[in-house]
């Protein structure tokens, strides 16, 4: 039995008996009582009914291929080559970068329940509940080299943020990869983060793999042991349809990739300025070890950021180099 199985069974916010677990499970009340604690360990909050069994606190809509299929538009169903659905993996991206070294992977997406090796820019990790979040990966080959990338991310960012918007929200973009939301107490606060990964010849072909995570609920206990400020769209977004939602942004990413190659960034440019989180407002540049003051201004047609520090306009491009608000 795997932990899937016992979330989609609680996924209606329903109180169930552990004895109505196990007869469907197939497995002992005792066995069952041992699954909804490594539930709880995974960071989903669980409620115990005194008398009657147990409930998620947080209702939940598990992930199902039917769901998000149906919901895609004909363009997109046309360059989908395969969707997987996992209920738990280290990494979805390293999923996809598994199948292009079997010879497929171009146009494969992977969505995912459960991370337990996730990861973000720099190496950090990213972690979310099983089934409370919307973390997926998408596969694409590009026949030209990794210069043709040039922007790519950003064009991402565009296409996430877009996604939000269908669902009344209103993200805002950070530079490089980064999603943002306002959370409940009104900070403007990290939503989603993208990684894109790039193998190959650098004059091409290459084989890209994009993952994005985004954080949908968020447990009290989660927020708190982040220890930073965190956003989810449930703050803004209450009734979130998780299978749609993963369509729309499935749908809008294929769509982009099928064009970027011959368009390149600077057809996404004008919308990733539109939503630019920080332009015009004081930022701390942080690469490396060093750490500067500097003013943001826009994106480039290659997806560079310029900034002026001391009077004196400076462009940045990529790598690890990350910015935050000065206060």
């Amino acid at each position: 039995m795997t932990i899937g199985n016992l979330m989609r069974l609680l996924s209606d916010g329903e109180v169930h008996s552990g004895e109505q677990l196990g007869e469907a499970l197939g497995i002992s009340r005792a066995a069952v009582w041992k699954q909804l604690k490594k539930l709880e360990a995974l960071g989903v909050e669980m409620e115990a009914v005194k008398g009657h069994g147990y409930r998620l606190v947080q209702r939940l809509e598990p992930l199902e291929g039917a769901k998000v299929v149906a919901h895609l538009p004909a363009s997109a169903r046309h360059h989908l080559a395969r969707l997987f659905i996992e209920d738990q993996l280290p990494s979805s991206n390293e999923y996809l970068r598994q199948r292009f070294q079997q010879g497929a992977g171009h146009g494969e997406v992977c969505l995912v329940e459960l991370q337990t090796a996730g990861r973000g820019r720099r190496g950090r990790t990213w972690t979310t509940p099983w089934g409370q979040s919307l973390m997926l990966s998408v596969g694409w080959r590009f026949e030209s080299g990794v210069v043709a990338l040039e922007g790519l991310s950003l064009a991402v960012g565009v296409v996430v943020a877009q996604a939000l918007e269908r669902c009344d929200a209103a993200p805002k973009l950070k530079w490089p990869n980064d999603v943002l939301l306002e959370n409940r107490d009104g900070e403007l606060s990290k939503l989603a983060g993208i990684l894109v990964e790039v193998t190959g010849d650098a004059a091409g072909p290459c084989e890209v793999v994009i993952g994005m995570g985004m954080n949908l609920w968020l447990p009290e206990a989660m927020r708190a042991a982040i220890g930073q400020p965190v956003a989810a769209l449930a703050d803004v977004c209450p009734h979130v349809e998780r299978n749609r939602l993963a369509a729309d942004v499935i749908a809008g990413l294929l769509d982009m990739l099928a064009t970027f190659e011959a368009r390149g960034f600077s057809a996404w440019q004008a919308a990733w300025n539109q939503r630019h989180a920080f332009e015009g407002e004081p930022v701390y540049v942080l690469q490396g070890n060093e750490k500067y003051e500097a003013t943001a201004g826009e994106v480039d047609a290659s997806g560079n950021l310029w900034v002026t520090q001391a009077g004196h306009s400076r462009r940045l491009a990529g790598g690890e180099i990350s910015i935050r608000r000065r206060l």
